[in-house]
């Protein structure tokens, strides 16, 4: 027997315009008004920024103004060079490059929305038919599944951060939610025009982080439909793989025909490639316990619900399809010995849609242990923010003052009545949505994680406004490169340096350093950025039988680790000609 009873009243959706503001209400706080953030968010707009200004060899062998960046792929870079070329004279460079993680991220909620809404209009998802009528409609059960769906994403921890940065992680998760809309539609209908779409889009979601995940989502696809629909595996074996592979293969062949700089990025991607794959390992699965439980909250335990809930329909594709994925890509975190946040950040949207199928299901007492769980942690986490504010801003409460002054040394406070008013009308939204949630009770299916999502936003919107120039003040390499600026000569000399990617893009866009290009060596000064505590600097160094003065060196005021040092070099004076 099915495990959903449900009335018709409980189905009532949210309306399309309040979802797209509600998607754009948590996408763009963050993304305005700062400048590129170290680390990913800084080295991600320097390819974008060497692909816009570049030649056709950027473009097929993503650098950052010389230095090889060849590990992911070159997708999410071509579409932030794009959005640079056509709206940075108008926002900025900065600014642009962010207009492509705004679409990465509508296209993955999309696709979460309409993956759930078309399973949970499927007959075997429907509630049981009440005794005198009055069941929900499919397409009304289906929509407001996936208006929850949505809402559980976007309440996800682990998103946040990774959405808001212009880094290949934010367009692989929504190709990856792409991807599992795409299956779901072949599902359906098994027609070539569906399978040519699921091999678009796993051909796309290899450029952007390599061909390992859309191969083992591949696999995963060929065992379920060899179980339940095998009608669909000469599609899958005949068009969906051959066309990933061509999409793919078009990029790779370019590249060794090309030969940009005089080499192919082709090996250093595949060897990325394998180093996601290793045996696995303790230290693997400690990892993941430890950071899942955070990064996928509250998805999870939704989503375990639902697999116990629907445990006696196991075979229905709105638990078998989500699962499938999940297990593939769990598969692939588990064998990842690196740990990172990213080989977690694809399993989100299928426990997203997951948990939408366990909404339906939850007890009273549990869904209100959920709310009253959120309203207190979250209203605690935006109580704290604000205090801090005024702390930073006042100077009272004292400690936090000095806490937040001691993590950013040198910051001055200014106030912003526009961002006040912003945070403050956000805070009175939150008031609201919590007495509308407390004081009507509603019955809606989605109202169990409204709470828990809004929180999130609110939490995060209000970091975004009222600290963005705290935040901006330490994650930034604006100030230093403006130091390295003035110390160079008004005619810009090659830099030979080792700075890593993001000091390099950042340095290379707001300080307008000339880099060596692809290691030349024939540079007439040198940039060096090491962990030295002390203040004090070599004056002169040797280097690859080189001398070496010192021009200038600095840091970042919020680090108290990383220093850099220039130096010029020095020629010998030629010996006097007699007369």
């Amino acid at each position: 027997m099915k495990p959903v009873r449900l009335p018709a009243s409980a189905t009532l959706a949210l309306p399309r315009w309040a979802l797209f503001a509600l998607c754009l209400l948590y996408i763009l706080p963050g993304l305005i008004g700062r400048d590129p953030w170290k680390p990913d968010d800084a080295a991600g707009f320097g390819i974008m920024w060497t692909m816009a200004t570049g030649t056709l060899a950027d473009w097929l062998s993503p650098n950052i103004v010389g230095l090889a960046m060849p590990e992911e792929g070159p997708l999410a870079f071509w579409f932030g060079a794009i959005c640079i070329k056509l709206f940075g004279w108008l926002v900025g460079a900065p600014m642009a490059a962010r207009i492509a993680p705004i679409c990465f991220f509508l296209l993955g909620s999309s696709a979460v929305w309409y993956t759930t809404y078309l399973l949970g209009r499927r007959t075997e998802a429907q509630p049981l038919k009440l005794a005198f009528g009055g069941q929900p409609e499919p397409k009304d059960f289906g929509r407001t599944l996936a208006d929850g769906a949505l809402l559980i994403y976007l309440g996800c921890l682990g998103l946040l951060v990774h959405s808001h940065g212009t880094t290949s992680e934010a367009l692989q998760v929504s190709l990856v939610a792409y991807a599992l809309y795409a299956t779901t539609r072949l599902f359906e209908e098994h027609t070539i025009r569906r399978a040519v779409v699921l091999g678009s889009a796993l051909g796309l979601l290899a450029l952007t982080r390599g061909w390992v995940t859309p191969f083992a989502l591949w696999i995963g696809i060929i065992v379920l439909a060899a179980i339940r629909e095998r009608a669909l595996l000469p599609r899958l074996i005949l068009v969906t793989l051959p066309l990933a592979a061509a999409i793919t293969g078009a990029w790779i062949w370019a590249s060794q025909q090309v030969q940009p700089y005089g080499s192919s990025p082709i090996d250093a991607w595949m060897a990325w490639n394998y180093h996601l794959v290793d045996a696995p390992s303790w230290s693997t699965l400690q990892y993941f316990l430890k950071n899942a439980i955070w990064f996928a909250w509250p998805a999870w335990p939704f989503a375990i619900w639902a697999v116990y809930a629907w445990r006696r329909q196991h075979a229905a594709l709105h638990i078998t399809l989500p699962l499938t994925f999940f297990a593939a890509l769990l598969v692939l975190a588990l064998l990842n010995s690196h740990g990172e946040e990213a080989s977690l950040l694809p399993l989100l949207p299928m426990l997203a849609i997951l948990a939408a199928f366990g909404l339906p299901t939850m007890k009273r007492g549990a869904i209100n242990a959920v709310d009253w769980f959120s309203v207190m942690m979250l209203t605690t986490c935006a109580a704290f923010i604000w205090i801090g504010w005024i702390a930073k801003q006042t100077g009272w409460p004292a400690q936090l003052a000095k806490n937040a002054f001691k993590i950013a040394p040198g910051f001055k406070p200014e106030f912003n009545l526009f961002i006040l008013l912003v945070a403050a009308a956000a805070s009175a939204g939150w008031i609201w949505i919590v007495y509308w949630r407390v004081s009507r009770r509603p019955s809606v299916l989605w109202r169990a994680v409204v709470l828990s999502s809004g929180g999130i936003i609110l939490c995060w919107l209000l970091l975004m406004t009222l600290w963005l120039p705290w935040g901006n003040y330490i994650k930034s390499y604006v100030s230093v490169a403006q130091q390295i600026d003035a110390a160079l000569p008004t005619v810009k000399r090659c830099v030979a340096s080792n700075v890593g990617p993001a000091q390099r893009a950042s340095f290379a866009y707001f300080g307008k350093i000339e880099f060596a290009q692809f290691g030349e060596k024939n540079c007439d000064y040198l940039l060096l950025q090491d962990n030295h505590r002390g203040n004090d600097a070599a004056q002169s160094i040797t280097r690859s039988s080189q001398q070496w003065q010192l021009v200038w060196h600095g840091r970042r005021p919020a680090d108290r680790d990383e220093r850099f040092r220039l130096y010029r070099r020095v020629y010998n004076a030629p010996a006097a000609t007699p007369q």
